[in-house]
């Protein structure tokens, strides 16, 4: 995605994250903001955007775990390309090594504000806990995206969520058959991610707890159906506050 509607006042920004909800949501209300946007799915591609000089960004913001190219290795080859400054984005604590080698760190979720504190004062905003009675989507989220832009494209954004967590479901029953804890992992941390960046609390605790106990697998057929309540009760948020007449 290439920025649109940029504030020369707000830096250029490349958007590294292999989750697609994440990436997509963090583009469009950072777009929506004024700032100019390139994504990139993976490390290598990203890598690609430099060398080609399709993209000359002053702000790198990086998903702190990711598959193939990631974490300092990643940091030093973007280093090498460009002078922007990087913060790693995570839902968890960085690793040390990582922490060395960024700028800064971004608690997902975040927004256009916590990414203009951290450019300017270089250092990241505490991440308010989640609480398990938090409703289905954060009001604060939803308002700000409501003010940002169309009813219609906040819902489309609900809808990428809300198909997003019915492939993961998926995924996980696939996973759990194989017995695959590393894969259960994996698609918790991705669900953990996207949710909480379009503010769907319910789903986000629940890919955080695939992401910490995929290793009980006893526990995970229980965490699907949650995974499969929270989807439900996203649906219903989203025929309620974006009927699709509007």
């Amino acid at each position: 995605m290439l920025g649109i509607g940029a504030s020369r006042d707000l830096p250029t920004v490349l958007i590294i994250d292999d989750d697609m909800v994440s990436r997509e949501v963090m583009a469009t209300v950072l777009t929506m903001t004024g700032y100019t946007i390139h994504t990139a799915a993976r490390g290598e591609a990203a890598i690609e955007l430099l060398d080609t000089g399709a993209c000359k960004p002053e702000v790198i913001l990086m998903d702190a775990q990711m598959p193939g190219l990631k974490g300092p290795g990643l940091v030093k080859e973007l280093r090498a390309r460009s002078k922007a400054s990087i913060y790693a984005m995570s839902g968890s604590d960085l690793a040390e090594d990582l922490t060395r080698a960024v700028d800064g760190h971004l608690s997902k979720p975040f927004g256009p504000h916590a990414l203009q504190e951290l450019i300017e004062q270089r250092h990241a905003p505490a991440a308010a806990p989640v609480e398990d009675d938090e409703p289905v989507v954060k009001p604060e989220t939803l308002a700000q995206l409501r003010g940002l832009m169309s009813a219609a494209a906040v819902r489309e954004i609900y809808e990428a969520v809300v198909n997003d967590l019915d492939k993961n479901a998926v995924a996980l029953e696939r996973s759990l058959a194989a017995r695959d804890t590393r894969e259960i992992k994996r698609i918790g941390h991705a669900i953990k991610g996207g949710a909480s960046m379009a503010g769907a609390m319910e789903a986000s605790r629940i890919g955080a707890q695939l992401e910490t106990g995929g290793d009980e697998l006893d526990n995970i057929p229980a965490l699907m159906e949650q995974l499969k309540a929270a989807a439900r009760n996203l649906r219903r948020m989203l025929e309620s506050e974006f009927p699709a007449w509007e």
